[in-house]
């Protein structure tokens, strides 16, 4: 089965899961337009002053961090595969008054064909391992960036994956490419609880069961599989930081949590990175061909 069939199965499942996300977050037009932001302080850092920016936002999901980005003054383009997704994201914005454009659309058919260019392309969290074909992504990533133009992703370590709850070892590290096949993308922000209700002052997590009638192929990229995939594209690697905590998700019973919605393994356990970042640059002229 090719990638394009398994990303259309992903679609199916993204679009049955987003509504059973978006139950526990409240009144998010409200929490975004009373100055609220879902981004965390290494997407910040990262992307820098944000006015007059152009960015690209991939994988947006349902527009959240899109629009926090607009608010900030960016001028954001958001894109994912899931039209129930895209359909909220372009609803979120008008509701909360924050501009920006939707698209959807398969982000490596988006990156192929758009006339757009930016001045940053921004991915985050669960991102890339939803994608089947890196070097074909990255190779997008630099199309449509001008000259100076930087990716900026942040990711949930590899690493972390390979531990179960009570941090036994029950994963391989990468899968080589291979596809996992997922029995649907889950209710994962239930899964989190406060970890991904960003403010919104009714936001409550609801108990209610919810399971994926859609399968979904998942992808475990390791470190080398996405720094190799940028190198070969001709971006410049800028920057790689891993880091010890993780933002909005508690893999683990034993981490204890930090201010903002993070959490880390106690003194004593076993330590190693729970996520990571990335930054890369378009240095020579841009071409108006791939």
């Amino acid at each position: 089965m090719s990638w394009r069939s398994h990303h259309e199965q992903n679609r199916a499942s993204w679009n049955a899961v987003t509504p059973a996300h978006n139950r526990h977050k409240g009144d998010q037009a409200a929490f975004l337009r009373g100055g609220g932001s879902t981004l965390f302080p290494e997407e910040k850092s990262l992307l820098g002053p944000l006015p007059g920016l152009r960015i690209a936002h991939v994988q947006c999901n349902c527009g959240q961090d899109t629009l926090s980005l607009a608010a900030g003054g960016a001028t954001v383009t958001g894109v994912d595969i899931s039209d129930a997704a895209i359909a909220f994201a372009q609803k979120l914005s008008a509701d909360s008054g924050i501009p920006a454009r939707f698209v959807r659309s398969d982000v490596l058919d988006w990156l192929a064909t758009t006339d757009e260019r930016f001045d940053v392309v921004f991915a985050s969290y669960g991102a890339f391992g939803w994608i089947a074909d890196l070097d074909t992504l990255t190779a997008g990533i630099r199309r449509v960036l001008d000259p100076g133009g930087r990716l900026v992703y942040v990711e949930f370590h590899p690493i972390a994956f390979m531990f179960d709850r009570a941090l036994q070892p029950v994963d391989v590290y990468a899968s080589g490419g291979e596809p996992i096949v997922e029995p649907g993308v889950s209710d994962y922000v239930q899964a989190a609880g406060p970890g991904l209700l960003h403010g919104a002052d009714d936001a409550k997590i609801d108990d209610t069961p919810f399971e994926n009638p859609h399968v979904a192929h998942a992808y475990a990229w390791g470190i080398a599989d996405v720094v190799g995939a940028v190198l070969r594209s001709g971006l410049r690697l800028t920057r790689l930081t891993e880091i010890e905590h993780s933002n909005g998700w508690k893999p683990y019973d034993a981490m204890v949590p930090l201010p903002g919605r993070r959490w880390t393994l106690p003194p004593g356990k076993l330590r190693f990175p729970l996520m990571y970042t990335l930054e890369a640059e378009r240095s020579e002229p841009a071409s108006r061909t791939p």
